[in-house]
């Protein structure tokens, strides 16, 4: 299932059942697991795994050093999980030393064409990159977000877990679970209540999280007051406990 044209190290390690197109080139210290499809004109760059049923289009570049002027070589990684798509010419690099020297992707997410995620990134599951979406080093990104395409989040923001980033959007501060946002500098515009329909949240729960939001965002409090109702909600709320936990955590400040 590897075709000919194809250029795979000694040192690679991939699943019998892979395959991989005309022209592309796995380097040593890549381990690819069963079932995925590599197309034409890839390029895998190790220390690199890459789980099952994964499928990486044409003139992606998967594990690519950092783009990084303190990289001096090091032997750090990437880490895939399983049954993502990578469309045409994403960019995929791995991390360095001054993080944990790993970037992590987790699974089932689609990184549409020219799509970039930066050294020491932490991906999660069920995401949704477009077009030309781009993320600097060290960035978080939670389960279900959608990063609108065009759009590019500095280094070292967190985006929570359900969050919207409108396309164009230009983010520079962390995103909390739930908020939509969008802008130049981007700013909350409301909550991504249509998204957490699909992901089978109640009504219930959605007024709730709207509630949360209005805390943050629509009340005059200062950050101290609103994080004390919100605490106090969380209580009895569970779907507002991520919510607040990630408020705690900010260290780049939240988009306001």
């Amino acid at each position: 299932m590897i075709d000919p044209r194809a250029v795979v190290s000694p040192q690679a390690q991939l699943a019998p059942d892979v395959s991989v197109g005309a022209f592309s080139l796995i380097g040593a210290d890549v381990t690819i697991g069963a079932r995925t499809r590599i197309e034409a004109h890839v390029v895998i760059s190790g220390p690199t795994a890459i789980g099952a049923d994964n499928h990486i289009f044409p003139f992606a570049a998967i594990g690519s050093a950092p783009q990084d002027k303190k990289y001096r070589g090091e032997p750090t990684r990437l880490e895939i999980g399983d049954r993502n798509v990578f469309r045409e010419s994403c960019t995929i690099n791995r991390g360095t030393t001054h993080d944990e020297g790993v970037t992590r992707i987790g699974s089932d997410n689609l990184f549409m064409a020219y799509a970039h995620v930066a050294h020491d990134c932490q991906i999660g599951n069920q995401t949704v990159f477009a077009n030309c979406a781009a993320l600097g080093g060290h960035v978080q990104v939670g389960d279900w977000v959608i990063i609108g395409g065009l759009s590019a989040v500095h280094q070292f923001a967190k985006i929570g877990a359900h969050a919207f980033l409108g396309g164009g959007t230009i983010l520079s501060r962390d995103v909390p679970p739930y908020v939509m946002v969008t802008g130049n500098p981007a700013v909350p515009h409301t909550v991504n209540s249509e998204g957490l329909k699909r992901r089978g949240f109640t009504e219930e729960q959605i007024r709730t999280i709207r509630d949360a939001y209005r805390i943050l965002y629509r009340s005059d409090l200062k950050l101290a007051e609103a994080i004390a109702r919100l605490e106090v909600l969380a209580q009895t709320h569970a779907e507002i406990r991520p919510f607040v936990a990630f408020i705690h955590a900010s260290n780049r400040s939240l988009v306001r």
